[in-house]
């Protein structure tokens, strides 16, 4: 009798480490959620970039995919991710209003 691949084995193949890699740790979510941060403050014209112009649309759009991650992962996060998240959405949010009120 032949054991067939869970779905949880099925779901770790998925996630392993790419080829080509710098040898760094592998993506968390709390990582995850920073790299979006500084995607938004990069289109708030927050956080310099040479190839960017400000882009309030994107930001926006960047905004509502850390809230759908926020409604999608309730109850399913570590304390620190959570409050990574929580944090992140508050001081996005703030940023963008300010930068549309002007």
């Amino acid at each position: 009798m032949s054991a067939s691949p869970t779905k949880d084995s099925a779901q770790d193949e998925d996630l392993a480490p790419l080829p080509g890699g710098d040898g760094g740790p592998p993506i968390d979510f709390a990582t995850f959620v920073l790299s979006l941060s500084a995607t938004c403050m990069i289109q708030l014209g927050e956080i310099e970039s040479p190839d960017a112009s400000i882009d309030v649309a994107g930001a926006r759009n960047t905004i509502e995919i850390l809230q759908v991650l926020d409604r999608k992962t309730r109850g399913n996060l570590s304390g620190e991710e959570e409050r990574v998240l929580t944090l992140v959405l508050g001081d996005l949010r703030q940023r963008y209003l300010a930068k549309t009120a002007k």
